[in-house]
């Protein structure tokens, strides 16, 4: 499957809003960094995706706890309770993206250099599970 052009920038704006958090994590949950990260992170989303997509996504039914918590942790990181906020937001996460987490590990297991290192950190922590994808 190629991406197109708008969803290459896509990813690249996924990308930055990843790096973004990340640093907001490291320096300490720095609040306009965490801000900026679920800002792009959003932005990149709803251009790989598609506006309707993405509302779908948010909307459905099994998602909206999930949906709730990110967008109430976003709002407690930006009235400046970054860990608290960071906290929901990360449930709201897992909710919302769990069911990529299988596609994610066995990805990760295949990167070349760190790969089997992962790997064996993905099979002591119980997580490898042995589902693959439902083809």
């Amino acid at each position: 499957m190629w991406l197109s052009d708008t969803q290459k920038i896509g990813v690249a704006f996924c990308s930055g809003g990843g790096f973004f958090l990340i640093g907001g994590v490291l320096l300490f949950f720095d609040r306009a960094m965490l801000a900026m990260g679920n800002i792009l992170f959003l932005i990149g989303l709803t251009i790989i995706i598609g506006p309707q997509k993405t509302l779908a996504f948010f909307a459905r039914k099994q998602k909206l706890k999930g949906t709730a918590a990110f967008f109430l942790g976003l709002f407690l990181i930006l009235m400046r309770w970054a860990l608290v906020g960071f906290m929901v937001e990360l449930y709201g996460i897992f909710i919302l993206f769990g069911d990529f987490l299988g596609t994610v590990l066995g990805f990760a297991r295949n990167v070349p250099v760190v790969g089997p290192w992962i790997g064996v950190l993905i099979d002591r922590a119980g997580m490898g599970g042995g589902q693959g994808l439902p083809v």
